[in-house]
């Protein structure tokens, strides 16, 4: 059985609601005091626990589990360990899996990978995946591959370029705002093939995951344009520890840009790679909290060399998670 997970999430509304609400008014045009970095965290955790969908399997068998999207993951029970010692009884699973921009946005997981120069870029994304398994709250480790068959129809099709990232950590210069990722592909993941055939229902990823946590079925985007930086100037009080800035590609639903750089002294985001597209077409997306609901602006743009986009205060409306994940989703 599985059923998606509010729990927790009821828990850290509450908590961000109880800590904003001497400061803000839902009239954005009376907003004062920006949110503070644990209420921006706050609202992001909770969009990850609303992702989250429980299974259960008897570590003596092959735990097969079919997500909610139709996604088939099976995990061999004899390859778990618990403590360095071979795991019995009943295992709890829990899954994530992102596929549209929208749900990438509110949980914080863009789809940028490492280059081999170190730099970043965009990815388009056949999934991302968070799989972890544990007994009795204890975290589990896996000796061997954890089989996911992928419906390549969720993300527009099968993609032959397609191969396995793993994601890391990017704490965006805080340390209890952890909760951004980055994909990385190092010669284990290269080597791990992503094969399309049939299932029953029709062209599918076939692939191994390497180990628990977050997984990426990916490849880089290619633009053959000339390529730029940009700058984004947000309201007053915003940075990247109380916000984000994203880019919305258009006619990507299957990625999310990730302006990670933030000038102090200037309070200017960027992607000072050089990997935009001149001439793009695209939404550049704010960000933030406010009252226990999210902050945000959304800016039809056209990518110039070297442009800087404003956005006002004037341009801030609130939205629940429901409502954010419906807009971005809809964007072109």
């Amino acid at each position: 059985m599985k059923n998606l997970k509010v729990t927790l999430g009821a828990f850290l509304v509450a908590a961000s609601l109880f800590t904003s609400c001497e400061k803000k008014s839902n009239d954005t045009s009376e907003i004062s005091i920006p949110a503070t970095s644990q209420e921006f965290a706050a609202l992001k955790a909770v969009a990850l626990e609303n992702q989250k969908q429980d299974f259960q399997f008897d570590a003596s068998t092959m735990g097969s589990f079919t997500t909610a999207s139709g996604v088939e993951i099976s995990i061999n029970g004899l390859c778990l360990s618990k403590n360095g010692n071979p795991v019995t009884g009943n295992v709890d699973v829990v899954v994530v899996e992102l596929f549209e921009k929208g749900n990438m946005l509110t949980t914080n997981k863009s789809t940028m990978g490492i280059m081999p120069n170190g730099d970043k870029g965009l990815l388009l994304s056949g999934g991302e995946f968070f799989i972890d398994a544990s007994q009795n709250g204890v975290s589990l480790e896996i000796s061997c591959g954890i089989q996911a068959i992928i419906p390549t129809n969720l993300t527009g099709g099968d993609d032959n370029l397609m191969t396995i990232w793993e994601g890391v950590a990017d704490c965006d210069g805080a340390a209890n705002d952890c909760d951004g990722i980055v994909w990385e592909q190092d010669g284990v993941a290269a080597e791990r093939k992503i094969e399309i055939g049939d299932d029953q229902n029709g062209s599918a990823y076939y692939t191994f995951f390497n180990d628990f946590g977050w997984t990426n079925v990916d490849r880089f985007y290619m633009d053959p344009r000339p390529k730029t930086t940009i700058l984004v100037d947000v309201p007053e009080g915003y940075d990247n520890l109380n916000s984000h800035v994203y880019l919305s590609y258009d006619g990507e639903a299957n990625a999310l840009a990730n302006l990670d750089t933030y000038d102090s002294s200037t309070g200017l985001f960027s992607e000072h790679y050089g990997q935009i597209p001149v001439g793009l077409e695209c939404h550049v997306i704010f960000a933030s909290e406010v009252d226990g609901e999210w902050l945000y602006a959304i800016k039809a743009a056209t990518i110039t060399a070297n442009g800087i986009i404003v956005i006002s205060e004037a341009e801030l409306n609130t939205a629940t998670e429901a409502q954010m994940i419906t807009m971005i989703n809809a964007l072109p």
